[in-house]
């Protein structure tokens, strides 16, 4: 079931994936670099024994892409044993590496960070009491100290616990299965394994599942709750077949498409999308503007998301032979173009060119967010300011950098409209450059590697 679940979060993350499964006594972990499909087997499968479990596709934003810093992250020591989980990014970790007196190489990651206070926290408990409590006390005591993003799954040998930051920026979700329950970080997991969607986790909270059923626990301060759930979550992240704070993903594409025919109309022959997370934004201004909706490209399926892959060489090559243009919807055309966002403007660029050399007459450009300028550090490896291209460029010189007729992005307002009709309790920090969270300036991919 894990397994399964991994297939449907694929999207989240494909440098590396792993499963973590306790049988009562014991934890056995087996991870691997490459996508769910490649890193496991029925025979690698077959060895995992128990009745609890976690899993993990890793996208990473800070710590090198290695084997060694693929999750979970597992420990033991006195009598607890237990694999960690982690999506998102901590803002915090130098400093808390510092304060541990951990040294450049001790610590692969922030989520081996995480696995590592948690470690001396045990350390200092007392070893004789039952070894979940011990466990969910130390726990809870190391989740104020982190400061940044983390929605987090952990297995103790007899307890499954889930904990999201007080701000929310990832999502986690918990299930109900017949045989049990079950968190993952978008409902597509829970679907695609049977089980029903209970609740989203809130912001702040802890739960925790064991023999007894579920609980909730509150380790954060009241006065640091802050929902700020990532907008870029609804722009791109997360699969259109989903909800999240009870938003469908589709439909808000879709209205931000609409909006965006109605902010930046032009004469045009056809509407096409840039596969996959474009297409119902294509849709919207299709039906919107009432100029057709066409496939512009066909995608090669069995290649994973260009913008995650961990380097800019993996992402140019990765275009194309991600992507092929429809010749006979294409040429003599004059198109519209719409697509989720612009981050560093290398693989759009070499999208353009395939339709121009499929023979477009003209291409005008279509953002469904606004601008990216800064650095996001909850979650995405864009922290370094310099690689991002509305950072440096304006809007004209974009489009020049880029060679279409034109170019537009969706206003700030508008996409929050199309996202909710309240409009707040997002993080619209890559757009304002409004944090959330205080941000260090230590908050590079490779801050272990300085501490």
């Amino acid at each position: 079931m894990t397994y399964l679940g991994l297939y449907a979060l694929q999207h989240r993350g494909q440098e590396s994936a792993g499963i973590a499964v306790s049988n009562g006594e014991s934890i056995w972990v087996d991870k691997g670099m490459g996508l769910v499909s490649s890193v496991f087997n029925d025979h690698r499968l077959a060895a995992l024994q128990g009745n609890i479990a976690i899993g993990h596709t890793r996208y990473s934003t800070t710590g090198a892409s290695e084997w060694c810093n693929a999750q979970p992250v597992h420990r033991c020591v006195a009598n607890v044993n237990f694999a960690l989980a982690h999506n998102g990014n901590l803002v915090n970790t130098a400093e808390l590496a510092v304060e541990a007196d951990l040294v450049s190489g001790e610590i692969g990651s922030d989520s081996d960070l995480i696995a590592e206070l948690v470690v001396r926290e045990i350390s200092a408990a007392n070893s004789e009491d039952d070894a979940s409590l011990v466990f969910e006390d130390a726990f809870a005591a190391v989740l104020p100290q982190l400061r940044g993003a983390f929605s987090l799954v952990v297995c103790e040998t007899n307890t499954l616990i889930g904990v999201r930051d007080p701000n929310g920026f990832r999502p986690l979700f918990l299930g109900r299965h017949p045989n049990g329950w079950i968190l993952a970080s978008e409902m597509p997991a829970l679907d695609v394994v049977g089980a029903e969607t209970v609740r989203e986790i809130e912001p702040g909270e802890m739960v925790i599942v064991d023999g007894s059923g579920v609980r909730s626990r509150r380790p954060f301060a009241q006065e640091t709750i802050n929902p700020t759930l990532c907008s870029f979550e609804f722009v791109y992240f997360a699969r259109p077949d989903g909800k999240l704070i009870g938003q469908s993903i589709y439909a808000a594409r879709r209205r931000m498409g609409e909006q965006l025919a109605m902010q930046a109309p032009v004469e045009a022959d056809l509407v096409v999308p840039v596969p996959e997370s474009g297409i119902p934004g294509a849709q919207g201004y299709a039906q919107q503007s009432g100029i057709p909706y066409a496939d512009g490209f066909i995608k090669n399926r069995y290649i994973g998301r260009t913008f995650i892959a961990p380097t800019q060489e993996l992402r140019r090559n990765a275009v194309r032979i991600k992507l092929n243009p429809i010749e006979e919807n294409v040429a003599g055309r004059r198109l519209v173009v719409v697509e989720d966002s612009i981050i560093r403007g290398t693989t759009l660029r070499e999208t353009v060119h395939l339709l121009r050399k499929a023979g477009a007459l003209e291409v005008h450009l279509r953002i469904l967010s606004p601008p990216y300028r800064w650095p996001c550090h909850f979650g995405m490896d864009t922290s370094d300011r310099d690689k991002l291209l509305a950072a440096k460029l304006s809007v004209e010189e974009i489009r020049e950098y880029l060679e279409v007729d034109s170019l537009a992005y969706l206003d700030i307002d508008r996409m929050l409209g199309a996202i909710t009709p309240k409009r707040g309790g997002l993080c619209t920090a890559c757009m304002t450059g409004d944090y959330p969270v205080p941000v260090s300036i230590h908050s590079a991919k490779n801050v272990l590697e300085t501490v």
